[in-house]
């Protein structure tokens, strides 16, 4: 294919005659957007356009700390064609926005009254739920400077265009004749207020794409299986968020120059991010729980000692209160905002006997609001290079949440072998297949007892995807989340690629499960096994992709016996899992 590739390539050369002088009425977009801050204007902007070099050291920022949300003023417009809603045919189920790897797709229900000064292109129309009130409206809207064209959102969209069946409720359609109105209409749309954090059903996919995300415009592939996880978790919990991200694709498309896609509510509140090395990234997140529990500690000691001015049954109601759910999240705020109040009127007073512990208190006090904890990172990190630390923070027993995306080989540097890699498909360092099985991270983390664990593929179940997450986060102990993330690697369609997640998951070679540690403690069986069975044979869906097809062109023979190696690994891990879904607890 690479040598067809190179000799259509040299029969198609034709001379191009330059022009005297440019007749395109075209013109280069600024580098950012007109409205951007004057740190993106004096330095992002100039980095942009390759002009890093000219910009001041006085610029800089002095201690490395980059401001959040700079990707949302880089309008790059590279995409040709991009997604168009029709309203008249839309469910409103939300499922191209859950899987949009850019957050280019957004949906929002709101009041009619903000209609009054829309653009006139701007499309609402009734929404098809009470749950948040009467009269509410409901809006899709692309922000088409920042789509890369995937087409994802096309392909997942489960609702037909009756009168013409090969339309769904979003097409794709050319960008340009678009840009100008659609980037009113963005406009418009960023205006619409966010729904009340507290009030959305979070469980539910339509619903939980109702929350801002604070992750947005990256530099990932177009059509990336990884960006639609890290987005969903900055929807779930990204005004809370500390994230250590290990070096890989997820550390380049998360925190490269010029831009950043984490990015804040209208609060301030936004994940905080830092990147580690390849080799260490589980213990860099452990010094994050460490650290924060340590501040924890450190407020309440203070919030005691001061009780008597703060008032006992606050105090109490902060050191005791639940912070599993966003309501609980919200009251422990609005508690904390009471007590800073209190400590700057003491302070105010003349408090001088007790100021030094006020001030304490004061540069502690957000540590009373829980922070999630997430360390992220490929398969090269947690299968390889990190596995021993990940191991030991796994078993340490602290409260962290360990977010793999698993591409199964080493993406960012090329496609190299990783011990995720399946037998069967061909990769670095595996020029003739892979001849051994994968590795079986969550069956290593599970032997432990006390970590909850969990396979995910949103393409396969979306909705399981957001209750892990859910249920991750909630748990008050290591959490370990593994996720098919598709790769230009595997030499897919990526416009297509969640019917890859699927088909792994109906071959039975990539299956859902849950592990939950406080089942047994409720005397159920802890591990709960959600796929359906082997709907499909591995060939059916192996056979989807390059990295395995193509060692049928190399290696015919050698293809056919990996292969069947291969379905039997699939089988004898079924089994076990089967097994392990169906054995009774035992009792106490």
């Amino acid at each position: 294919m690479n040598y067809a590739a190179v000799d259509q390539t040299l029969a198609h050369l034709h001379k191009v005659d330059i022009p005297a002088e440019a007749t395109s009425k075209m013109k280069l977009q600024p580098p950012v957007s007109a409205n951007a801050p004057d740190f993106v204007h004096q330095v992002t902007a100039q980095m942009i356009a390759g002009k890093g070099d000219m910009i001041p050291v006085s610029k800089m920022p002095i201690d490395g700390t980059y401001p959040l949300g700079t990707t949302k003023w880089e309008k790059r417009n590279i995409a040709l064609d991009v997604p168009v809603w029709d309203m008249e045919t839309c469910i409103q189920c939300n499922k191209c926005v859950i899987v949009c790897p850019h957050a280019t797709i957004r949906a929002k229900i709101y009041d009619e009254k903000l209609l009054v000064n829309a653009p006139e292109t701007f499309k609402a129309t009734k929404f098809r739920s009470k749950d948040y009130g009467e009269n509410m409206l409901y809006s899709l809207q692309v922000a088409v400077e920042d789509c890369t064209g995937c087409a994802l959102c096309v392909d997942v969209c489960p609702a037909k265009n009756k009168k013409e069946t090969r339309l769904k409720a979003i097409n794709m359609a050319e960008q340009m004749p678009i840009r100008e109105e659609e980037r009113a209409n963005w406009d418009y749309f960023l205006e619409i207020p966010e729904l009340d954090r507290k009030l959305i059903k979070v469980d539910k996919i339509k619903d939980s794409q109702f929350l801002e995300p604070l992750f947005e415009f990256s530099g990932a592939c177009a059509g990336c299986g990884e960006t639609p996880y890290v987005k969903l978790a900055s929807q779930l919990f990204g005004d809370r968020m500390v994230v250590a991200n290990a070096t890989g694709c997820s550390s380049i498309y998360g925190g490269n120059l010029p831009t950043t896609p984490w990015s804040a509510n209208k609060d301030g509140r936004g994940p905080a991010w830092s990147n580690s090395l390849f080799e260490d990234n589980a213990e860099f997140g452990f010094g994050f729980r460490l650290a924060i529990d340590k501040h924890n500690g450190q407020a309440i000691v203070y919030l005691k000692k001061l009780a008597g001015e703060i008032g006992e049954q606050l105090v109490n109601d902060i050191v005791n209160a639940d912070q599993k759910d966003e309501a609980g999240i919200y009251e422990q705020r609005l508690r904390v905002e009471a007590v800073n109040a209190k400590l700057n009127e003491m302070l105010n007073a003349g408090a001088r006997d007790s100021a030094d512990d006020i001030n304490q208190l004061l540069s502690l006090s957000d540590y009373l609001v829980k922070k999630s904890v997430w360390i992220m990172g490929g398969d090269g990190w947690a299968y390889d290079i990190g596995f021993g630390g990940l191991d030991h923070v796994l078993a340490s027993g602290k409260n962290v949440n360990v977010l793999v995306l698993d591409t199964e080989v080493y993406s960012n540097t090329g496609g190299q072998c990783s011990k995720a890699t399946p037998r069967a498909a061909v990769a670095k360092f595996a020029a003739a297949g892979k001849s051994a099985a994968k590795k079986d991270l969550g069956l290593m983390a599970m032997s432990y007892g006390n970590v909850y664990v969990a396979k995910i593929a949103m393409g396969a179940n979306d909705q399981h995807t957001v209750r892990v997450f859910l249920e991750a986060e909630a748990y008050d102990g290591p959490s370990l989340i593994i996720a098919y993330s598709h790769c230009i690697a595997h030499g897919i369609n990526m416009g297509t690629a969640m019917q890859n997640q699927k088909a792994a998951v109906d071959s039975g070679y990539w299956p859902l499960y849950r592990y939950h540690p406080d089942w047994a403690a409720e005397g159920k069986n802890p591990f709960k096994l959600e796929s359906k069975g082997l709907k499909i044979p591995l060939r059916e869906y192996a056979y989807m992709e390059t990295r395995y097809k193509m060692l049928t062109k190399t290696h015919p023979q050698l293809a056919e016996e990996l292969m069947v190696e291969a379905q039997e690994d699939v089988v004898k891990r079924w089994n076990q899992y089967e097994f392990l879904a169906s054995e009774k607890p035992k009792e106490k």
